[in-house]
């Protein structure tokens, strides 16, 4: 392989990455039986660093490519690529992608790596990857490029992951895998699960897909994997390839995976949308053709903000997420043997779900009712009953989770709980006398939390004997589905009682956020002032359909009047009033939004037998509009500029720490996507941070191609 691509050599990029943690790529012959030469097995690992995973940064591309000449010269009867013990390697060397400074540096990165894994995929010795653990992105396609793959059954991950970070499957990612596995299923692969939260395939499911040709127990992982080649270095494995389709089947693929990206990311993703196009190159190109695009491709995304932005939204939710900003110290947290859920309703059943599946203590809800007690506890059981039966929980647990899970008229059963969460209806008054009563039961100790999605902590706990043992649980409808945790701070709050919290939301699965007590504190204030521009605009005039279509640009995950639906019309009315209470120049409350709730509309679109979507007649007629409409451009300029200057205040209030709390909040939260790198990069690279508040949020080079 040339040491040289377009005047950039080896030891320029070595330069460029000086910190790698270089995977060493090492050869050594293995004998097997009934095969009578050598396997030469080439292991990658990364030396003593066991924290880290195998990654392919530019000396890892050399360290491998080295490797094969050693595996080549010895004229083995195969050639096998694992990975030390639980990780086969997980793609590009993403911190190092960040300090790329240079096309030229983006396209020696993409032609390296084309270059050392076509080595197998051309070679005319027999080629095997022995997927041992974890196979993502780049692991995953130098597997792809081998002739023969097996998994180890208890591989951890198996994803091309790329999409969503802005990029796409670059080292033949999309070239190999629809001509081994057919076009449907690679945009399943490549697409679908990339852009559904990173969902990643089973070893057995990476099986019937033909990813890979066999799942192996992992006891003797590669001892089996050895005897397995050696069968088909016999000829007795042959393993099965489809015919591929790259007619009718291919079209039917294309069509899915692009009416799907459109869907998801409204054009807003270029990782997405190169993918696609690939996908189609792949149907008739040579192996030349589509690894030249492929370069290409990866030369100008490689140095795109949209992958700046996306690998810094990555690195929020593997670092930043795991260490809230500000935590006090963990010894302080006391242990929860016992949770109380204050209200029986969807909400409260939701939490109630959670508790018991991730803590596996006793959880007891109370209601004002034994039919409304009944009806919660019974939604808790039957979503056990629902795990038992897709095969999620063993029998033994399911009755162990539903035996967990009771109900009480009493709040007398509180007693003994080291953790009670409210959940009753948004109002103030209620919430505070919900806590009194509270404490007339439980220890001084036990921790009060609350579910509000706006109402001040502090005011909460004002009248409690014990206030600093409140704090704000500020968890994202569906519960199970959004793993953002708002972890509230009232004035008085204690220590002991965030540390406690913040471990237990850990345990719950979730990624916290410490927060200050704020009205809406993040991404409900944030969401309300950029939900209230738009409803605002229409107001003024704006065309409902205009206004919906504003902020497609940004591709985020539903448009603002699907979003009014999904959150509830009246929780948004009502959190818009708190905000207005709080913050009167800033947030507006819409006259026609309350009429709106009180005609008891839930949604401002219908959809015909054809699911065309179309305004509501009656909320047309109930919606007063003035005569000066805004624009598409014009007010996504407006509703942005709001965002920026939210953002800025809520930075100096100190309602979170930093601008990364903030994307941090609106990626696992709101579910923005890493392309935009949650929201302070976009409003930078865009310039309407500058415009607002006279600065950028980041500093170039964070979210944003290095200064060369």
């Amino acid at each position: 392989m040339s040491d040289t691509t377009g005047g950039v050599t080896a030891e320029d990029m070595r330069n460029a990455m000086p910190d790698e943690v270089v995977t060493r790529s090492v050869t050594r012959l293995v004998r097997v039986p009934g095969v009578e030469r050598p396997i030469a097995l080439v292991t990658l690992d990364n030396g003593h660093d066991h924290t880290r995973p195998s990654t392919l940064g530019p000396q890892g591309l050399l360290s491998l490519d080295a490797a094969l000449d050693e595996a080549f010269a010895a004229e083995p009867a195969a050639i096998a690529v694992t990975g030390k013990p639980f990780v086969f390697a997980v793609g590009a060397d993403l911190s190092g992608v960040t300090r790329l400074t240079s096309a030229e540096q983006a396209r020696w990165i993409a032609h390296t790596g084309h270059a050392v894994f076509r080595r197998l995929t051309e070679s005319t010795i027999p080629t095997f990857a022995f997927v041992n653990g974890a196979a993502l992105g780049g692991g995953l396609e130098l597997a792809l490029s081998c002739h023969y793959r097996t998994v180890a059954a208890n591989a951890a991950m198996l994803a091309l992951p790329e999409t969503f970070l802005g990029l796409f499957p670059g080292w033949g990612g999309t070239q190999l895998l629809p001509n081994l596995i057919g076009p449907d299923a690679a945009v399943t692969v490549i697409l679908e699960n990339a852009l559904n939260q990173n969902r990643r395939l089973s070893p057995a499911k990476a099986a019937a897909l033909g990813v890979v040709d066999v799942v192996l127990d992992s006891a003797d992982y590669l001892e089996q994997s050895l005897r397995w080649a050696a069968g088909v270095l016999e000829g007795r494995i042959r393993p099965e390839r489809p015919e591929i389709d790259r007619d009718q089947a291919w079209t039917a693929a294309l069509d899915r995976g692009r009416a799907f990206v459109a869907a998801k990311t409204q054009g807003a993703a270029p990782g997405a949308t190169k993918a696609l196009e690939l996908l189609e190159l792949a149907r008739h190109a040579t192996l030349d053709e589509g690894y030249a695009a492929e370069t290409e491709g990866l030369t100008e995304l490689l140095m795109s903000d949209e992958l700046r932005a996306g690998l810094y939204a990555f690195d929020l939710t593997q670092k930043r997420a795991r260490r809230p900003a500000g935590a006090p110290d963990k010894s302080l947290a006391r242990p929860v043997t016992k949770v109380g859920v204050v209200g029986a309703g969807l909400m409260a059943s939701q939490l109630a779900l959670l508790f018991v599946r991730r803590l596996r203590v006793p959880v007891v809800l109370t209601d004002v009712d034994q039919e409304r007690l009944d009806r919660g506890v019974g939604y808790v059981h039957a979503e056990v009953d629902k795990l038992l039966s897709k095969g999620r929980v063993s029998p033994d647990e399911a009755n162990r989770l539903r035996a967990l899970v009771t109900g009480s008229l009493d709040k007398a059963a509180f007693a003994d709980a080291d953790f009670v969460i409210e959940a009753v209806f948004e109002d103030l008054s209620l919430k505070r006398r919900v806590f009194a009563e509270l404490e007339e039961h439980v220890s001084p100790e036990a921790v009060l939390a609350t579910n509000t999605s706006s109402l001040s902590i502090t005011d909460m706990a004002a009248e409690l004997r014990h206030p600093e043992r409140v704090v704000g649980f500020h968890f994202f409808n569906p519960v199970a589905v959004l793993p953002l945790l708002e972890v509230v701070r009232g004035q008085h709050t204690d220590d002991a009682t965030v540390a406690t919290a913040l471990r237990t939301g850990k345990e719950l699965k979730k990624s916290c956020v410490l927060v200050a007590d704020a009205p809406a504190f993040v991404v409900n204030r944030l969401l309300t002032r950029f939900l209230g521009e738009v409803i605002g605009a229409i107001d003024e005039g704006t065309p409902f359909e205009v206004a919906d279509r504003a902020l497609q640009p940004l591709g985020l995950p539903m448009s603002p009047l699907i979003l009014l639906q999904l959150v509830g019309p009246a929780v948004a009315s009502h959190v818009a009033q708190t905000l207005h209470d709080a913050f009167p120049d800033r947030f507006g409350v819409s006259e026609n939004l309350r009429r709106f709730v009180a005609a008891g509309k839930t949604a401002v679109w219908t959809w015909d037998e054809r699911n065309v979507q179309r305004l509501d007649p009656e909320v047309a007629e109930l919606w007063h509009q003035g005569d000066a409409p805004l624009t598409e451009e014009e007010l996504r300029e407006r509703a942005l500029a709001a965002l920026a200057e939210e953002a800025r205040v809520m930075l100096e209030e100190k309602v979170v720490a930093e601008p990364a709390d903030i994307d941090l909040c609106m990626i696992l939260g709101a579910g923005w996507p890493f392309w935009l790198g949650g929201i302070t990069p976009y409003l930078d690279r865009t310039g309407v941070a500058e415009r607002v508040n006279g600065e950028r949020f980041l500093p170039r080079g964070v979210a944003s191609p290095a200064a060369g």
